[in-house]
């Protein structure tokens, strides 16, 4: 029996994984340079801080949520999301009794039962980051800002941001109801209608198309906002335009989680197809609460790394060579046992000179050796035989032009320093 990975999840393989490695890093550079300190937390919690915090009504919790009791009969559930993780360990370690805002950034993979397509994983990898502990529309500026700069380091140009407010606690309960009023005298299915009263945010956020077809003149809440939530709104824009950020107003705009408020928004991009979105995120004031917490009003945001490498691939970043890490440099041909173990240490000296370099394994004779050297991309092989060995030296061959010098193996990483740019 061969085992295939579970549906709708997949393997990053080099040399394309180095696409995933490199969005991780550019992501994530941009929030290092501002303060953020990396977290990681566990790939399972208590079931009970996804219900509470992401939100009963929401899909990941109601369909989505990958769940079973541990031996001890807890009920546990693989983490769907990044931010109520990093609340819950934020608020379990203290960390909100410190310097506020706590800023940080978080890296790995999430899980969601999705019907699986292409852009929609039920495994995927997220890069994200959260600012905890002030509510200031300069926070969520900067918060916003990083993440266009993440992209922009990307080379990424059909990047769209998408921008909306959700409102607070005081102008919110008004746009409810004024949403549950429309939606009532909507044809819906019944699912639907109950998920009117327990949440009717989530109905805007149906990607079904009869859904949205009946969504024709629905109440924004843009309309409904107190003052306090406009000038705030207000303020987040225009920082963004000072800052030279793109947007567009988007009054639609909601997101797939119960805990945001005010400030939302959403990175698209339109060679994806109906999976456009690539990242978001938003303001989430009142989530520490929903999971036993102080108030701690925050902002943050989540990319999928997957999607982003295929909006990359859309748009040609890579070109027609797969890999984007370095590839080897150097390949070592040691033809028999003692020149083995001597281009291991010479490997051990170029590595060390910041070479990547590689070698052949297994005793191979010099034919296949060389086929290996001319398979792993190398500009220069070393061969090393007996009298090489003898002669204290090396013969440095020259893969694209073919020409083969002898060189003492005491000079040889100043020799690759002349030889490789």
């Amino acid at each position: 029996m061969t085992f295939q990975s579970p549906k709708g999840t997949f393997d990053w393989l080099p040399p394309r994984s180095e696409r995933a490695l490199r969005v991780r890093e550019a992501m994530a550079e941009p929030a290092r340079r501002a303060g953020y300190g990396y977290i990681e937390t566990p790939t399972f919690e208590d079931t009970a801080l996804f219900a509470r915090g992401v939100g009963e009504s929401t899909d990941i919790v109601s369909k989505e949520m990958y769940t079973f009791q541990d031996k001890g009969g807890r009920s546990i559930t693989l983490r769907p999301e990044g931010t109520a993780p990093v609340v819950r360990a934020v608020l379990q370690h203290g960390l909100h009794n410190g310097r506020l805002p706590v800023k940080l950034w978080y890296s790995g993979n999430n899980f969601r039962y999705e019907r699986a397509q292409r852009g929609r994983y039920r495994h995927f990898s997220q890069v994200g980051i959260e600012a905890l502990g002030a509510e200031d529309p300069v926070l969520d500026a900067e918060v916003i800002s990083l993440g266009v700069q993440g992209y922009a380091a990307l080379g990424l140009g059909g990047i769209t941001l998408l921008l909306n407010t959700l409102g607070c606690k005081e102008c919110r309960p008004a746009y409810r109801a004024a949403l549950q009023g429309f939606l009532r005298g909507l044809d819906l299915d019944e699912a639907t209608r109950q998920r009117i009263e327990i949440n009717p945010l989530r109905v805007l956020d149906d990607s079904r198309p009869e859904v949205q077809a009946r969504l024709t003149g629905v109440p924004l809440v843009t309309d409904h906002l107190c003052q306090a939530c406009k000038a705030y709104h207000e303020d987040v824009r225009s920082l963004l335009t000072a800052s030279g950020v793109a947007y567009t107003d988007d009054p639609r705009l909601v997101r797939g989680l119960d805990y945001y408020t005010r400030t939302t928004f959403e990175f698209v991009h339109g060679g994806l197809g109906s999976q456009s979105a690539v990242g978001g995120g938003g303001r989430y004031d009142g989530l520490s609460e929903m999971i036993g917490g102080p108030p701690l009003p925050s902002v943050g945001w989540a990319i999928g790394v997957d999607r982003t490498v295929l909006a990359m691939e859309a748009e040609g970043l890579f070109g027609e060579d797969p890999a984007t890490g370095t590839p080897v440099q150097v390949y070592g041909v040691p033809l028999g046992e003692e020149a083995r173990r001597r281009m291991f240490l010479l490997l051990a000296e170029i590595r060390a000179a910041g070479f990547v370099a590689d070698m052949a394994f297994g005793g191979k004779g010099l034919k296949g050796a060389m086929k290996g050297a001319d398979r792993s991309g190398a500009s220069v092989a070393l061969i090393l035989g007996e009298r090489d060995l003898a002669a204290q030296a090396v013969q440095m061959k020259d893969l694209t032009t073919a020409e083969q010098t002898e060189v003492p193996l005491a000079q040889v990483v100043e020799a690759l320093k002349g030889k490789i740019q």
